[in-house]
């Protein structure tokens, strides 16, 4: 698969133009499907080209999860009490290289994006999922996806829970907020053209994008003429050269999350016209060990037998810090009380033993290691205490009732699972950043845009459909904007 920068095509050396619009939107999932719409409702003509057969994009494989806060209708209806600040420190606490204007005005407009969307026929139900779990299991509205109660964060800002999930059973929010979304694209005057692949950018001798060269199948080249073009083709974990490159983490041992589209060329448009990548090593990767959410109750121990994660972390933060270990190796140890089944067979079940130095031996720990790292879990978890990791004390309990089990988090022995998270430097509006700032007629959103989300350690559910949906919007009202004042 190519790692190439297309070549960017000259407006002068374009004789003729097949078709045009105001906007030109490439991508149909959420990011390209709600830049198309808030373009339109700002009075610009919209085309949007889609390379596969149907609209869905990767969007509409999730959960349908949505991180938005600051006191949604969901939120107050559900007695959860949360505010724009409190949501801005967690966010800027959990971000390696926070982008504070973004943050601001991703929580600022949490509430008014919640609304908007709910505008369009998107279901949220008013409850709350108390559970810890990766996904709601029902249709329940609200629930926590993130670490806002982990440790420091739950120090730095107030916790709230801010995983909204679309109204549909379990893993079909996605699908479902997808097929809202496109029925609505498809009630407005909105083109749409699918099995159509850009295949370059074109651009006047000022660097101005001003169209699109594209092939179709069972059709015959074409340049389509723009007055603003928005990139939202989402990621690259489906290119092995540009993972190599860039995440190698990702290269073995993970099954990646996205569909054939996620293979960066929205990226490499965008590097085509001067755009700049950024935090191109971030990904996101788990092997979710729960539900059930007493499996929390374990330790989890690196090779040597030592804990080196808070055990009621986000599925996501710990996974990161597993991989973080000498050989990524790790296990999650159990007593009889505490172990269970995972609900979503990830890690795999070891054995059971009726002592901690049989366990030690046969997972090759070294001699008396596992055995005082219980003991002093099993001495400071009986006064509700963990001084080194803090672990919430609703996860703090003994481990002291025989015989005791492990399950593999072991990268190639656990089912782990990832997807990028970097892409095109823009500004809060969407705009595509190069060396010298913004690229006129140029936007990015979505996973070929990076906006909030950097890595698995600061990640929350519904960060990437939230920063798609939401900076997908900015970029299609700036597009049109920017088309109206290029006009007069």
């Amino acid at each position: 698969m190519p790692t190439d920068v297309p070549e960017l095509l000259n407006t002068a050396d374009v004789t003729e133009w097949e078709d045009s619009a105001d906007v030109i939107v490439v991508g149909f999932g959420v990011a390209g499907a709600c830049a198309a719409i808030a373009a339109a409702e700002a009075g610009a003509e919209v085309l949007l080209l889609e390379r596969a057969v149907a609209s869905g994009g990767t969007t509409a494989l999730c959960a349908g999860q949505i991180y938005l806060g600051g006191g949604t209708p969901v939120q107050e209806a559900t007695g959860i009490s949360d505010d724009v600040a409190d949501m801005f420190r967690y966010i800027e606490a959990v971000s390696p290289a926070p982008d504070t204007e973004k943050i601001r005005l991703y929580c600022e407009g949490s509430v008014d994006h919640f609304v908007w969307l709910e505008s369009l026929g998107v279901p949220f139900e008013r409850s709350f999922y108390a559970g810890k779990a990766v996904y709601q299991p029902g249709t329940e509205g609200l629930m926590w996806t993130g670490n806002e109660l982990v440790w420091p964060f739950r120090d730095q800002a107030r916790p709230a829970p801010r995983g909204h999930k679309v109204a549909a059973p379990g893993e079909t929010g996605g699908a479902e907020l997808m097929r809202i979304l496109t029925k609505h694209v498809e009630s407005l005057p909105i083109r749409v053209q699918y099995e159509t692949r850009v295949r370059n950018l074109i651009a006047d001798d000022t660097g101005r994008v001003t169209g699109v060269h594209v092939t179709r199948v069972g059709g015959d080249p074409a340049n389509l003429r723009a007055g603003s073009v928005v990139l939202a083709a989402g990621g690259f974990v489906m290119n092995k050269e540009m993972i190599a490159r860039y995440t190698p983490r990702l290269a073995s041992g993970f099954m990646p999350l996205g569909t054939p589209g996620d293979d960066g060329l929205g990226i490499r448009l965008g590097q085509s016209a001067g755009g700049v990548p950024v935090h191109m090593e971030g990904a996101f990767m788990t092997a979710a060990f729960y539900p059930p959410p007493q499996m929390l109750n374990g330790i989890i121990v690196n090779g040597a037998g030592q804990r080196f994660v808070a055990e009621d972390s986000y599925h996501g933060r710990t996974a990161g810090s597993v991989l973080a270990q000498p050989d990524a190796r790790a296990y999650l140890i159990l007593d009889a009380e505490s172990t269970a089944w995972p609900e979503i067979p990830l890690a795999p079940f070891i054995d059971g033993w009726e002592s901690i130095e049989e366990m030690e031996a046969a997972l090759g720990i070294p001699a008396g290691n596992l055995v005082a790292t219980l003991a002093e879990y099993n001495s400071n978890a009986g006064r509700s205490e963990d001084p080194e990791f803090h672990k919430h004390p609703d996860w703090l309990t003994p481990l002291d009732a025989g015989p005791w089990s492990a399950f593999d988090l072991s990268l190639g022995k656990a089912s782990y699972v990832g997807f990028t998270l970097g892409g095109l430097c823009t500004s809060a509006d969407g705009q595509v950043l190069g060396a010298s700032g913004p690229i006129a007629g140029l936007y990015a959103a979505g996973a070929c845009a990076s906006n909030i989300a950097q890595d698995c350690s600061g990640y929350a559910s519904g960060t990437c459909v939230g920063e798609g949906s939401f900076f997908g919007r900015r970029a299609g009202v700036h597009a049109a904007a920017e088309v109206r004042a290029h006009v007069s």
